[in-house]
């Protein structure tokens, strides 16, 4: 059996709730279609994945079935590039893996670690200029990110765990009295970011640079070689303690540009076209090109690493999904 076999259809009550979110998301009604389609069978792979964690000999030393301690807390890494339809998914997934499978999923993203304004500004100060702008390596809190992401496995009533939220409308974070609490154990982490397991380049590739930023704003290369560093510390710290890694894989960088400026588009709509995190269509192309190299590495590398791909087609639609069957016990013997 495969996960589209497995993907049994939605109650009617679980499709008005869908039906209701996608409203409040301001997605089009035929949306459901993608989730009934696409995002239902990652949900069942997902729930097979931490069906698989709770038999008796895997590889998490604990027996049992459907318990949601420290050892049986699955973390799932998702990939895309900017406005790749990473956010979206994970929010889908998390509701039908609560909904659909009876399983306690938390959402988050990298992006909620970004580091305060003040703490880039002074990065900016030491290090390098362009270090100022939010996004790549070395940009996040990751010792906060490794020990949230570790506290996830254990939260309880006694141990509640808060999430960071970053407000990027007003680019910084907002206070602790808004981050989110999590009091109840947690079977599924959801942790999407634009760079998780991101390839780190050899010392020969940064040589050159990949577009207009780097070689006017980075001529010597200092930016890219600290962010190349950073993002080693992020596989060791962060990335490797995932258990599946999901990859967005879109048709090429050119969609990049196009796809984020919907996503700008929206926060302008939301927040107000002055808002200081809110960028025109010249500040955009700028804060994108920080993003290019490790986007097209992600883009060459991962389709053929990561445990579950999803193809998105250059209309910006999902058209295939696949994955490691051998990563997934199948459950319906």
């Amino acid at each position: 059996m495969n996960a589209f076999d497995e993907a049994s259809e939605l109650a009617p009550a679980l499709r008005a709730e869908l039906a209701a979110e996608i409203a409040a998301q301001g997605l089009p009604p035929d949306f459901i279609a993608t989730i009934e389609r696409w995002y239902l069978p990652l949900a069942a792979l997902l729930a097979r994945a931490h069906a698989g964690r709770c038999r008796p000999g895997s590889d998490s030393g604990n027996t049992g079935s459907g318990n949601t301690d420290a050892g049986k807390t699955l973390i799932v890494s998702i990939n895309g590039a900017q406005g790749s339809g990473k956010t979206t998914l994970t929010h889908f997934v998390r509701l039908l893996l609560a909904r659909h499978f009876n399983l306690a999923a938390v959402e988050f993203s990298l992006d909620d670690f970004y580091l305060t304004q003040q703490q880039r500004q002074q990065l900016k100060a030491d290090v390098h200029p362009l270090l100022a702008t939010r996004g790549v390596p070395g940009t996040h809190d990751l010792t906060l990110a490794s020990s949230v992401l570790e506290q996830l496995r254990s939260c309880s009533s006694t141990r509640p765990c808060f999430i960071p939220r970053f407000d990027k409308a007003q680019d910084d974070r907002l206070p602790a009295s808004a981050w989110t609490r999590i009091v109840s154990p947690v079977a599924v982490v959801l942790f999407e970011g634009w760079c998780n397991h991101a390839p780190v380049s050899s010392v020969a590739d940064l040589v050159e640079p990949c577009n207009e930023l780097e070689r006017l704003e980075d001529a010597d290369g200092r930016w890219r070689q600290y962010v190349n560093q950073q993002l080693q510390a992020y596989h060791t710290a962060l990335f490797s303690q995932a258990h599946i890694l999901v990859h967005l894989a879109v048709p090429g960088f050119e969609q990049v540009y196009q796809w984020r400026q919907l996503q700008e588009a929206k926060l302008a709509s939301k927040a107000g076209a002055a808002a200081p995190g809110v960028m025109d269509s010249g500040q955009l192309q700028r804060f994108i090109q920080h993003y290019e190299r490790l986007t097209r590495d992600c883009l060459a590398v991962l389709p053929t690493v990561a445990d579950i791909v999803l193809q998105i087609s250059r209309q910006h639609q999902i058209e295939a999904l696949q994955y490691q069957p051998q990563l997934f016990p199948d459950q319906a013997e």
